[in-house]
């Protein structure tokens, strides 16, 4: 019998709309975006539902945009099936949203939480010092070289998020991304995109937001979570409650080894990934890395429907 994952999308899968459907015709969508608003003391439901995409795109305001709309699928999809998934997983900020899947937070203190990381790592680094560049068509080895060179001249560049075969995520000083992705082309590399973002993410220049987020952490109950974690810092399961926040306060300034994520999981036996939240980044991914494995995406009605006619055709 194969092995379910569900996986969850981090920052950049945010849209104006999201959740609004769900939050209209399902009451447990409802809840969960009712409860965020009260967690915060701001209508965040009204951002996700009208914008302005400006706004939504601020990093304070993304990450629990996305884990409020993540968390109102997940709740919908579990009132109509009684789905337990193997291994639970989330890019960046979307590890919040698994660890509320796996009971090891609460809904309301990881809402709260992710707000507080937003702001932390927008404060981290001065608007315009860092910079993100997406590199495509390059191997890790000779990119960390590339990166490592950059860093020791003086400009602050490293692999940040290490998503798919042929597509790594580069981050640091705005100056040592663009040497970094000047000498990546010259090395063979077919593209570098430079990403808009308001901060160096995943870069040890987030060493700062880091530290804050430790002392945020001390203030809230995480538990041992019921299901694995499979952590963006190390690419395995964790379940312990001391495992989980010393991965949450790395994983800030540390890259997110999503492939190596999703082959520890092709390993364990799973061949169902299910994406759970905006967009369909992460199924896109999940395919590069085996495209014979299965992945389902539920962001709205339409594609609940579509899942809850597979996942019980599987049953």
């Amino acid at each position: 019998m194969g092995k379910t994952a569900f996986i969850f999308p981090g920052q950049g899968s945010q849209y104006v709309g999201m959740g609004a459907e769900l939050y209209e015709k399902e009451a447990a969508a409802k809840a969960v975006f009712d409860e965020a608003d009260r967690a915060l003391g701001v209508s965040l439901s009204t951002l996700c539902f009208e914008g302005p995409e400006e706004e939504l795109r601020l990093t304070a305001n993304t990450q629990p945009a996305i884990l409020t709309t993540s968390v109102a699928v997940l709740k919908v999809l579990k009132e109509k099936l009684n789905i337990v998934p193997d291994y639970v997983a989330g890019h960046s900020l979307g590890e919040y949203s698994a660890l509320v899947a796996a009971d090891a937070l609460t809904f309301a203190d990881a809402v709260q939480i992710v707000r507080a990381r937003g702001r932390y790592m927008e404060q981290a680094v001065p608007a315009g010092q860092g910079a993100m560049a997406a590199v495509m068509g390059m191997d890790r080895e000779p990119l960390d070289e590339v990166c490592r060179k950059v860093t020791e001249a003086g400009r602050p560049v490293q692999l940040a998020n290490l998503n798919c075969p042929g597509q790594i995520v580069i981050s640091g000083s705005a100056e040592g991304v663009e040497e970094a992705g000047a000498a990546a082309k010259a090395a063979g590399a077919k593209r570098v995109i430079p990403l808009n973002v308001s901060g160096p993410f995943h870069s040890m220049l987030m060493e700062p937001a880091a530290e804050k987020l430790s002392q945020t952490l001390a203030g809230y109950t995480i538990k041992d979570a019921q299901v694995a974690v499979v952590a963006n810092v190390s690419a395995s399961g964790v379940q312990t409650k001391e495992e989980i926040k010393e991965s949450l306060i790395q994983q800030v300034a540390s890259p997110v080894l999503w492939e190596d994520s999703v082959r520890y999981m092709l390993d364990k036996g799973v061949d169902l990934f299910i994406e759970i939240g905006p967009g369909t980044v992460l199924s896109g991914l999940v395919k590069k890395v085996d495209r014979k494995v299965k992945t389902l995406a539920i962001q709205d009605i339409t594609t609940l429907e579509k899942a809850l006619e597979q996942l019980q055709m599987k049953e």
